[in-house]
């Protein structure tokens, strides 16, 4: 059945509007009258309202389903499922209890299929800007293997643990973003107002300036006169490198670049290494198969040099190869992760150990983060004094010199 958007008046004359699905638009309206609704407007879809009546609703328009949505979703349809409700009556009860418009829309599209015969997975492919691979294949296996309910659940840990990290992730960035801004404010505040004003003093005096000053003095007047030339300078260099980084050689050299970057490539390696342990586990322990966990976890690696290493393991483990000898000849993997793995297969446990280095490499992200925030913090003072005092000093200097001449 289509999906409609409506508005109306309820019996009490106040506005009203949903979603609801129907066979036409006059089968919704009757199913509205009948409920006390007088409906005015009916959209199909996401058919924008056109008439006279049409108003904008701010609030939904900054509404976005997140991660969190989904997560939370999940964990409502896999309790639903296990209470022995069934998927389309559990389907019901999430549209009905959805707050975001648009979070509405989708499952109420996903039921529609689910009711017309089609299979959660696949009714969920038709919104992959909310529902991945991973998720899909996932519960693709829970269908197929009848523990939907089980895969819901490793489901929900899963995105609970990315939405975690990526929290934590945020979290450490956002003290430094902010001191880089104030810090790039406030020079260039005093680059722009304060430094001309005293330069004038300094130019109407005549006295020799240190070099220190002169330095000073130039940035100064380039930024005050060349200020419409510089700015799209520096936009236009930004531009072109993000042109490059996002091109597939630019990207393959910087992500490369990047793993050697000492302390920051070690962090992208260690939150790789993470999520690929955690991705593979989860999916092979809701039943994908091999292959096909490894075409899905390459694709959220985020580093065409560690996805290029996981695709070379897909086609060695199809020649016959282990899991763990392509990965430890990359020289991508720490040793400790393709021994542990070596361990999992020979002893049928890899899913556990898979988990177990998810685990471990969970807890080495945190401590660096940490770690990285707390020095970030003094480092990002110590900069943002120093350049203050390097102004102050290259203001002062001359103002003594001057005063020493004076009274000498």
């Amino acid at each position: 059945m289509p999906v409609y958007e409506y508005r109306g008046l309820n019996a009490a004359g106040k506005s009203v509007k949903g979603i609801a699905d129907a066979d036409n638009k006059a089968n919704l309206r009757a199913n509205l009258q009948a409920k006390g609704v007088f409906v005015t407007d009916v959209f199909e879809g996401k058919e924008q309202a056109k008439s006279a009546n049409t108003d904008i609703d701010f609030k939904k328009m900054f509404e976005f389903v997140t991660l969190r949505d989904i997560s939370l979703i999940t964990r409502q349809l896999a309790t639903l499922l296990r209470a022995g409700i069934p998927l389309v009556e559990s389907l019901n009860a999430l549209v009905d209890q959805a707050e975001k418009e648009e979070l509405k829309r989708v499952l109420t599209d996903i039921r529609r299929q689910v009711n017309e015969g089609a299979g959660l997975a696949n009714s969920l492919r038709d919104h992959p800007k909310h529902f991945n691979d991973l998720y899909i294949n996932m519960v693709k296996a829970g269908e197929s293997s009848g523990n939907l309910d089980t895969v819901l659940d490793r489901l929900t840990e899963f995105l609970d643990a990315q939405i975690e990290l990526r929290s934590k992730i945020t979290g450490a960035m956002v003290y430094p973003v902010l001191m880089m801004f104030v810090g790039t404010g406030i020079m260039g505040l005093l680059f722009i107002f304060v430094i001309p004003k005293v330069t004038q003093i300094f130019k109407d005096q005549g006295a020799a300036l240190p070099w220190i000053t002169q330095f000073l003095i130039g940035i100064s007047e380039a930024l005050a006169n060349w200020w419409f030339i510089l700015i799209p300078a520096v936009g236009g260099i930004g531009y072109a490198f993000h042109r490059w980084r996002t091109s597939e050689k630019g990207k393959e050299k910087w992500d490369r670049f990047i793993l050697k970057v000492p302390v920051i490539g070690n962090l992208i390696r260690m939150i790789a290494i993470a999520r690929f342990a955690r991705t593979l586990g989860t999916l092979l322990t809701s039943g994908v198969p091999l292959l096909q966990a490894l075409e899905i976890v390459k694709d959220i690696l985020g580093n065409t040099r560690l996805i290029e290493v996981i695709e070379d393991a897909r086609v060695n483990i199809r020649e016959g190869d282990s899991i763990a000898q392509p990965l430890k000849r990359s020289g991508e993997f720490p040793p400790l992760v393709t021994h542990m793995i070596a361990i999992g297969e020979k002893s049928g446990q890899l899913e556990n150990m898979l988990e177990n280095i998810a685990i471990s490499y969970n807890q080495q992200v945190n401590v660096s983060i940490q770690a990285l925030t707390s020095l970030l913090e003094p480092l990002m003072i110590i900069f943002m004094g120093g350049g203050a005092g390097a102004v102050v000093f290259a203001i002062m200097l001359p103002i003594l010199q001057m005063n020493e001449m004076v009274g000498g």
